[in-house]
């Protein structure tokens, strides 16, 4: 079991639970995470006045929204119900905007491991990927240069593999202990990597939630039920607007 010390702010990092390098972790090991949260609610059907048009060309599907990250998206410490991608997949559905959520979280990965294990999660085919990343980097000290690397060859595969999927990234931050100037570089690449790609960047994964002990578990690392549902909610908040804009409308046979 390692422990992780973060010197100066008790910030949310993604730990890995054992002692396994990225290289030793199999991929399936996220197959639990993405067959639970795969569950989706039923799809929205047709109202009564519509009954003529249900086997028309054209039904209403849900988009699939993969979550690609860490143990933070993996809802480390949690049920797997409790994860934030399922929380975010209740609240779309109890808003009218029902999808259904993968949750592609794999505990202590870095963005080197990420950028390995992309083309498998993206056998499954998605209308929209979220990518989290890099809080793993930031807490070992890696380079930012060598992590905006690994995260534009992340996004690279997704436009490969799903050229039509959406593609969003949300913004991370590196604990103090390697001093000021390594924090700001390490934060500064996510708006230079969104800016170059061309893709919306989301508010800080932990907005509200780092640092606060009522909001974590005891390993003052990972959030808890309470914080979970705050980062469900700040992230519902940036991803609405494009999930709304997912195109619903799938050609019957």
């Amino acid at each position: 079991m390692r422990v992780c010390l973060v010197v100066g702010l008790a910030y949310s990092v993604a730990c890995s639970s054992d002692d396994r390098t990225d290289s030793d972790r199999n991929p399936r090991e996220t197959k639990d995470n993405m067959s639970v949260a795969k569950r989706g609610g039923a799809p929205v059907g047709a109202g009564a006045s519509d009954t003529a048009s249900a086997t028309s060309a054209t039904s209403i599907r849900q988009p699939v929204v993969v979550f690609f990250g860490t143990s933070l998206t993996a809802g480390y410490g949690l049920e797997p119900e409790q994860a934030f991608p399922v929380l975010i997949e209740k609240k779309a559905q109890s808003e009218g905007l029902p999808i259904k959520a993968i949750n592609a979280g794999l505990s202590g990965e870095t963005t080197a491991g990420a950028a390995r294990r992309i083309d498998w999660v993206l056998r499954t085919p998605a209308d929209l990927v979220v990518i989290e990343g890099g809080a793993n980097d930031a807490l070992r000290g890696l380079s930012p240069d060598a992590a905006r690397t690994n995260l534009e060859q992340v996004i690279a595969a997704v436009r490969r593999k799903q050229p039509s999927a959406k593609i969003v990234l949300v913004q991370m931050e590196a604990p103090p202990n390697f001093g000021e100037v390594y924090t700001r570089s390490f934060s500064a690449i996510y708006a230079d990597i969104a800016k170059k790609e061309g893709i919306p960047l989301l508010p800080f994964l932990l907005n509200g939630v780092a640092g606060i002990p009522r909001l974590n578990q005891a390993d003052g690392i990972h959030p808890n039920l309470g914080g979970e549902r705050i980062v469900a909610d700040n992230l519902w908040s940036a991803l609405k607007p494009i999930i709304a804009q997912l195109d619903r409308a799938k050609k019957s046979g």
